[in-house]
């Protein structure tokens, strides 16, 4: 089969493979050597030789809990799959970047999470296989969200490094039962009207901390880190400019987050809790906060962490205060470097089709970055029995389609972790919005070498 058709002809074979077709034309022969493995006759698999892919990988992407490794394997049986995973993905990105200076020890596949995209381009688009030098690059590109495409493209289109895997459009998760108990409206439909700017949802904010019927040691969101960090892009800029130079002074995305952050946080409507602790997490369970900013995989977090006892009191309201936009995401490259690169990229390009994306949704919460893959029923109709049988396929699709992107930066991860340290500051030591806004820059200098 021509390298060219194997994206489709992947996708389509895996249903195939489920019915138990397990021996596949051109794929998983035993008998024949890589000297006589050319694309013409390796199929879907990029190679007909009994080969181990190595995949780097940071969290939990959910290929393997998805059943997508095995189902892999099933449509070639020469191929096996060995995840290479770093827990935290700053780390996971030093040990990237570790091997990529070194030009050594690089995986098959490595993903790359949006917070350092702009610097795999900007850096290191030559160490990377260009996806738009790939047989059927055009029919790729076709199935993507333009801009999930050019995040990981460089300026002028022509290096692209990645073929994308998931998105986070982000709405407002929230605990029904405990606006109830405070009195006040937890239908989603109510809530999207009135939460349609962070002004809305602060006074909202402030009615449930008024609340005589509220837990007495509940708060309204989560913290002020999780206003900023999503109202933060939803300016024209964020962290960089169009041209990709940090501008965080000049940005009006920073400028409106960093205000409805510090009000949140000195109306006093924030738990004061940093995202991703030990507290933070039991807190979905605790009650200590009632709502806060949702991407659509923070679902499958909420879930883990407030336990199966929760489900029904978790709901969706379909609205992001201030616009649409996204939280997250990533992709998958190949290094040029790569052992096994042919079979690396058909692995790539059979992960990120429409059916794969399909279901890293429906087992997941993984939305598509393949807008195929969005507008598929399978998708669209989805309901989510634990957040109270919410529409969150039509929810986070309608919010997809809207979404603003701003242009990102090489330091935006570093540059957004200094801003929210500084924002724990001012709702848990009572620092004045002006001193942590000074010593925010003082990091955001060291950070940039500005």
């Amino acid at each position: 089969m021509p390298r060219s058709s194997t994206r489709r002809r992947g996708a389509a074979l895996l249903a195939v493979a489920a019915l138990g077709a397990f021996v596949l034309a051109g794929c998983g022969s035993n008998n024949s050597s890589a000297a006589t493995n050319t694309q013409a006759d390796a199929g879907p698999c990029g190679t007909t030789a009994d080969t181990t892919l190595t995949v780097g990988l940071f969290g939990t992407f959910g290929f393997k809990e998805a059943g997508l490794w095995d189902a892999y394997h099933k449509l070639c049986p020469n191929i096996t799959i060995k995840e290479d995973d770093v827990e935290q993905s700053a780390d996971y990105w030093t040990k990237l970047k570790t091997r990529l200076a070194a030009g050594s020890g690089l995986d098959d596949v490595q993903g790359i999470e949006i917070g350092f995209v702009a610097d795999v381009v900007k850096n290191h688009a030559d160490q990377f296989v260009n996806w738009n030098d790939v047989p059927n690059a055009a029919a790729d590109k076709a199935e993507f969200y333009p801009w999930k495409w050019n995040m990981a493209s460089t300026s002028d289109g022509s290096d692209t490094v990645g073929l994308g895997t998931d998105i986070g459009p982000e709405a407002i998760c929230y605990r029904s039962d405990l606006l109830r108990q405070a009195g006040l409206p937890s239908d989603p439909a109510t809530l999207a009207k009135k939460w349609t700017t962070w002004q809305d949802f602060i006074n909202f904010g402030k009615q449930y901390e008024a609340s005589p019927t509220k837990p007495a040691d509940s708060h309204f969101v989560d913290s002020a880190a999780s206003i900023f960090s999503t109202a933060v892009y939803q300016g024209n800029e964020a962290y960089a400019n169009a041209n990709g130079d940090t501008d965080v002074e000049n940005s009006d995305g920073v400028k409106n987050a960093w205000a409805y952050a510090t009000q949140a946080a000195q109306d006093g409507i924030t738990a004061g809790l940093s995202q991703f602790t030990d507290p933070w997490n039991k807190a979905f369970s605790s009650g200590a906060f009632a709502a806060l900013a949702c991407p659509t995989w923070m679902m499958g977090y909420i879930q883990g962490q407030a336990g199966d006892s929760y489900a029904g009191k978790w709901n969706i309201a379909p609205v992001l205060p201030g616009g649409a936009t996204n939280w997250g995401g990533s992709w998958l490259g190949v290094p040029t470097a790569a052992a096994h690169k042919d079979a690396a990229i058909a692995l790539v390009e059979w992960l990120s089709s429409k059916d794969q994306q399909v279901t890293m949704w429906k087992d997941g919460g993984h939305f598509p970055s393949n807008s195929d893959a969005a507008a598929d029923p399978g998708v669209k109709t989805a309901k989510s029995k634990y957040f109270s049988n919410a529409p969150v396929g039509q929810i986070f699709g309608d919010i997809a389609s809207k979404m603003k992107i701003p242009p990102l930066g090489l330091y935006d991860t570093q540059i957004q972790s200094a801003i929210t340290t500084q924002l724990t500051n001012v709702e848990t030591k009572g620092t004045s919005p002006d001193d942590a806004w000074n010593a925010a820059l003082d990091s955001i200098n060291q950070i940039t070498g500005g």
